[in-house]
């Protein structure tokens, strides 16, 4: 039986199997920050010595559970509100702009030893790139919003980006100096 799932899952064409990896990976990275959420509340609740998200349950069950799902039904009824002077398309546009590149440094990322979603040799340079790139979003988002202080937020934001990736780079030169490689499923097996 397992092998004859294997055999029809290695039937599929390749576009199809990396989309249903894309997807696999998107749910669990974003059930995996709302759990961390709801764990880092708990945290600072018992620290606080009192008690943290304890209110919403899943089916009845584990007090706290559901809270970060209650979090994002909360968050996409809420209204959006928007600069009267803002850019509305841009001002909506920022955010994705911010996010998208960073759920796709995940598609070089080895999730095993056999398994990645894009198997590329310079991986580690895609990642780098695309982490420079979510900068335009904070950027774009504090100019849309055609505030000065809005958008000063949004440059000290992204100099701080900035300037965290220059040491990021510098700290794996070495790394690439010992693998040889920036492909990421070489680096991980060194």
């Amino acid at each position: 039986m397992l092998q004859e799932l294997t055999n029809q899952w290695l039937a599929l064409p390749v576009y199809v199997r990396s989309t249903a990896w894309i997807l696999v990976v998107t749910v669990v990275l974003i059930v995996s920050v709302a759990l961390m959420t709801l764990w880092e509340r708990k945290i600072l609740g018992w620290i606080q010595l009192r008690r943290g998200p304890n209110r919403v349950r899943i089916f009845g069950l584990a007090p706290g559970l559901g809270q970060p799902f209650a979090n994002v039904v909360k968050l996409l009824i809420k209204e959006v509100v928007i600069p009267s002077k803002a850019n509305p398309v841009l001002f909506r546009l920022a955010p994705a702009i911010a996010l998208i590149p960073a759920f796709a440094t995940w598609a070089v990322v080895p999730l095993s030893p056999e398994l990645v979603i894009s198997n590329i040799d310079a991986g580690l340079l895609y990642v780098m790139s695309l982490t420079s790139v979510g900068i335009y979003g904070i950027i774009l988002a504090g100019w849309a919003a055609n505030s000065k202080y809005a958008f000063l937020g949004a440059m000290r934001s992204a100099a701080q980006m900035v300037a965290y990736e220059i040491a990021m780079g510098f700290a794996l030169v070495g790394v690439l100096m010992v693998v040889g490689s920036l492909n990421l499923g070489k680096i991980v097996l060194v």
